[in-house]
């Protein structure tokens, strides 16, 4: 019987680990003092830790594949982390999938691009319409769009995240249209689909879903600019009015909300102002509800970086 049966919920601080994870982030690197060590980030379904394997000689294992890792947890300023005794790369007799382990959006792909892109469909104003499915159309030939994690490591880190970010900030955004009526349900849904659509440029990942690294393109440029200029073929390729494809290119300029968080304008209308509140709402419950998965009721979890080093509480 396989005793490695542990998941990343299970790792505590001074207790032993034993279990099958999945490497998402894999490299060799060097203390201060020249001493090389193996420095991974591993994952499965229940969450993802940093683990580090000291004194290493030898070659990292790939992205992407499946270890056999005994260790202990570790408590390092603040960060809990696995501290690797032993591993050894999955064999083809030991039966383990890949995709068993990637961390996956709770819905199935298909399903959450077709609810984006009925939205698309009903969208009434024929120029955002149009920009909307020009783009989505793209972005299904690219291959790349069902299994896209919305981030490297941030939110939605997931298998289909990208998908899972833009359909809950969806039904958010049909929600908050109920309370405020003025707003132009047209242009915040239209902007809401196309916000992080650039990230397929930005990120390179693969059929698992994991980012391997960023691109040239989104080293160089950004998703948010990738976006705007994509907007600006796609107007041009169905003929849609100039202001409205402003509109949208101003939605997905602003919906980081101001400029030490990449934006270089702030929002300056209401449909935008909602479109960045919203992706920050989701983008934070995210990695609240992530944060908190093998912690104890009434306990919290470690502090957490993209939520300003908070220790989130899970109540009772």
């Amino acid at each position: 019987m396989d005793a490695y049966t542990q998941t990343v919920s299970d790792i505590r601080d001074g207790v032993q680990y034993r279990g099958w994870l999945l490497v998402k982030e894999s490299g060799v690197r060097a203390t201060t003092n020249g001493k090389k060590f193996l420095d991974l980030h591993l994952v499965d379904r229940t969450g993802s830790i940093p683990a580090k394997f000291w004194d290493f000689d030898g070659e990292p294992p790939p992205t992407g594949a499946v270890v056999k890792v005994e260790g202990l947890g570790n408590a390092y300023n603040g960060h809990l982390q696995l501290k690797i005794s032993r591993f050894r790369a999955a064999r083809e007799n030991d039966g383990k999938n890949p995709s068993d382990y990637v961390p996956a959006a709770p819905d199935r792909p298909e399903t959450m691009l077709d609810e984006i892109e009925s939205t698309a469909a009903e969208l009434r104003d024929d120029s955002l319409r149009g920009i909307v499915q020009t783009l989505l159309a793209k972005a299904k030939a690219d291959g790349r769009l069902l299994s896209a994690p919305a981030a490297k490591s941030m939110h939605h880190a997931e298998l289909g995240g990208l998908l899972h970010h833009t359909v809950t900030m969806l039904r958010a955004a049909k929600a908050l249209c109920g309370v405020y009526l003025f707003l132009d349900k047209d242009l915040l849904f239209a902007g809401v689909i196309v916000h992080d659509l650039g990230k397929l440029s930005e990120m390179q990942c693969g059929a698992l879903g994991l980012v391997e690294d960023y691109t040239s393109d989104g080293r160089l440029v950004g998703h948010i600019v990738r976006g705007v200029a994509d907007i600006e073929v796609a107007a041009r390729e169905c003929g849609a009015s100039r202001e409205r494809a402003t509109l949208l290119q101003h939605m997905v300029l602003s919906h980081h909300g101001d400029a030490q968080f990449g934006s270089p304008v702030p929002p300056k209308c209401a449909e935008a102002e909602a479109l960045s509140m919203i992706d920050r709402l989701d983008a934070k419950l995210f990695q609240m509800r992530a944060a908190v998965q093998g912690v104890p009721p009434g306990g919290f979890s470690p502090p957490v970086w993209g939520l300003d080093k908070i220790e989130v509480y899970r109540p009772s």
